[in-house]
């Protein structure tokens, strides 16, 4: 498996976006919703997959856009071509705030394994599919983080963790315990599992989930303090109920940030 070789570069701190530069031919693939701008002469289509398996006839095609599915991802991907006769760019931005994370797939020996909303784009050629658990624990009670994607090749990925991003390098037999929204993935060489928190006082006034992951080194691990699930849930239990406007309960103004509203209805 060749991937393309692209170039790239990360712009901004808070909301970054990542621009990558394709020579003649170049390509890169990348999630529905995540296209920022481009360069004329790049052609945009839109393919059945990933586009990595190409010539492996219609039913290899099928299965490897079906795996997207089971990841709540969407059956087909956009991919980007330079039908130009020089370099030209394209931009990806990232979805919510956070840090734009690039993967090389040749350095991690040929496999990444990400959160299953993590991946942002990656070059043609990348595999993006479902990493199937052999440990039946995960799948019935890993939560919001069991559902895990593997980028496979040897070209560039990217992914994306929200808030601020941690590398952890695990040594052999080094443990890291994270709640499990807060991976954002890790190296193949590490080993991982879902276990319960336990007590009862923990699980039912904790507040925080009945499950983490358990990873065990050796590899490299990134985690992200701000989980996508995590900042929808603190939008959703903010966001007015009822249909009807808020009142402005809470703040300085009160009822009276109504009246200069104008409204009066009390």
């Amino acid at each position: 498996m060749n991937a393309h070789e692209i170039d790239y570069q990360i712009y901004g701190e808070e909301m970054q976006y990542v621009e990558i530069e394709l020579d003649p031919q170049e390509a890169v693939v990348a999630e529905a919703g995540s296209f920022m701008m481009m360069d004329s002469d790049i052609k945009m289509d839109t393919i059945f997959g990933d586009g990595s398996n190409q010539d492996t006839g219609v039913l290899g095609k099928l299965f490897s856009a079906g795996k997207r599915l089971l990841t709540g991802e969407s059956l087909f991907m956009t991919a980007f071509l330079n039908i130009g006769q020089g370099k030209k760019q394209v931009s990806f931005a990232s979805p919510y705030p956070g840090k734009i994370v690039p993967i090389d797939l040749s350095e991690k020996g040929g496999k990444f394994i990400c959160q299953k909303d993590a991946f942002l784009c990656a070059a043609k050629g990348v595999s993006v599919g479902i990493e199937f658990s052999k440990r039946l624990g995960r799948g019935f009670f890993g939560g919001e983080g069991f559902i895990m994607q593997k980028l496979e090749g040897d070209g560039m990925a990217f992914v994306h963790a929200g808030g601020t991003m941690a590398k952890k390098v695990l040594a052999p037999g080094e443990v890291l315990k994270v709640d499990t929204g807060c991976i954002v993935g890790f190296s193949q060489t590490v080993d991982y599992n879902i276990e319960f928190i336990g007590g009862i006082r923990n699980s039912v006034f904790g507040g925080e989930g009945l499950f983490f992951a358990t990873l065990r080194g050796p590899g490299t691990v990134y985690i992200q303090s701000l989980p996508f699930s995590r900042l929808a849930s603190r939008v959703w239990a903010a966001a007015p109920r009822g249909g009807g406007k808020d009142k402005g309960e809470g703040s300085i103004l009160g009822g009276l940030g109504d009246l200069l509203d104008g409204d009066n209805r009390f």
